[in-house]
């Protein structure tokens, strides 16, 4: 008996944790699964110059994967004691 594999799909909520740009040039997104509070790392855009096969837009990638290189204009915010 075959089953269709559609109905053994299960969607998830995931909420947003920010955007990063890695060395390659690939921008991924950070996402947190609501339901296992797993985290998410999803190639959101694939840099122009960017060799890695195993980044493929809108295919998740794993934390080894990541080269990360410092996001450009990122503000810190700091609190002033009153």
């Amino acid at each position: 008996m075959l089953r269709d594999c559609a109905e053994d799909r299960v969607m998830s909520l995931v909420r947003l944790l920010g955007f990063t740009t890695l060395a390659c040039g690939c921008v991924v997104g950070r996402y947190r699964d609501v339901g296992t509070s797993r985290e998410v790392v999803y190639v959101e855009e694939k840099g122009q110059s960017c060799g890695s096969h195993g980044h493929r837009r809108n295919h998740t990638i794993t934390a080894e994967r990541l080269a990360v290189a410092p996001p450009a204009g990122v503000v810190t915010l700091t609190s002033n004691p009153s």
